[in-house]
C-alpha cells in the first residue's frame, strides 16, 4: 500500500500539521465522529474529523453545505504542473443521499518530468450561514504516488 503524504490526515493530532490559508466563521475545529454530522464514517479507520464554519467529506444531518478540492502538482519554481478543482459539491439533508460521509478521489496522468511539491487544499461552508459549525466535515485525506505501470489509465 503507498504510504500517505499527508501528515494527520485523520485530525488525531488536532489541527497539527494542517496550514490555514482561510479560517472564516467560527474557525475550524476538530470532533470527534460521528460528532454532529449524525453519519458513521463507512471505514473505522478514523475517529476524528476536521470541521469548518478526498478526502471523505459529509455535513450534519440538520444543514447543507458546500465542499471544495484542489490539488495542484507543482515544479521546483512551484509553478502548477496540472490542477485538479473540480466545481464545488453541494450537499443537502432533504436530498435522498442527504449529507451522508462520500468520497472524493482523483488520478494524475501524464504530468511529466520535474513534480516537486503537492499543494492539497479543502475545506467548504454551511449553506445557510448559521452560526456555530454547521459546515462541511472533512477527514481521511490522502495524498500518494504510485508507480504508474500499476495503474490503469481510463
Amino acid at each position: 500500500m503507498a504510504q500517505n503524504l499527508l501528515k494527520n490526515p485523520n485530525a488525531q493530532e488536532g489541527l497539527d500539521f494542517w496550514h490555514l490559508t482561510e479560517n472564516g466563521g467560527d474557525k475550524w475545529r476538530v470532533e470527534d465522529l460521528p460528532g454532529h454530522s449524525g453519519y458513521e464514517l463507512p471505514c473505522v479507520i478514523a475517529t476524528k474529523y476536521f470541521v469548518t464554519s478526498h478526502s471523505e467529506y459529509g455535513g450534519r444531518n440538520d444543514c447543507g453545505c458546500t465542499y471544495e478540492i484542489t490539488v495542484c502538482l507543482l515544479d521546483k519554481n512551484k509553478k502548477e504542473l496540472q490542477v485538479f478543482k473540480p466545481d464545488p459539491v453541494t450537499l443537502d439533508p432533504e436530498s435522498e443521499c442527504g449529507c451522508s460521509w462520500r468520497q472524493m478521489n482523483h488520478v494524475f496522468f501524464r504530468y511529466g518530468p520535474g513534480l516537486r511539491f503537492i499543494s492539497f487544499q479543502h475545506g467548504g461552508q454551511s449553506t445557510k450561514g448559521w452560526k456555530g459549525w454547521y459546515g462541511v466535515r472533512v477527514t481521511g485525506s490522502s495524498v500518494t504516488l504510485v508507480q504508474a505501470n500499476t495503474l490503469v489509465d481510463t
